[in-house]
């Protein structure tokens, strides 16, 4: 499933909590990749259909979700079944959601 930088952000992603989102510039630093988010987002598009690392918890800086054709219908299900109800504009509400872990790293 990738490289070791893409392993690492995977095991940032399983960590995030159920109900709850980290934004991709947050996990890649927790990935020890500070100011790669795009990295993280292709890590994330490069993951199977069917994957068990919960992808849809990862939403840009400003909480809006994925972009991609039909990718946002999905993430958006996948978000509310975990109680997560985006705001008005399609946001989600990152100052009650947004994960806050105890480690400042994870390698």
């Amino acid at each position: 499933m990738g490289s070791i930088s893409y392993q690492r952000i995977y095991a940032v992603v399983r960590q995030i909590p159920e109900g709850r989102v980290a934004t991709y510039g947050q996990v890649a630093s927790l990935a020890g990749l500070a100011g790669q988010a795009r990295q993280v987002g292709y890590a994330l598009h490069a993951l199977p259909d069917g994957t068990a690392v919960p992808w849809h918890r990862v939403v840009n800086a400003s909480g809006g979700i994925r972009s991609l054709p039909g990718g946002d219908l999905v993430q958006r299900g996948l978000l509310e079944r975990e109680g997560i109800r985006l705001d008005p504009r399609g946001r989600v509400p990152l100052a009650r959601v947004r994960w806050a872990p105890r480690r400042k790293t994870i390698r």
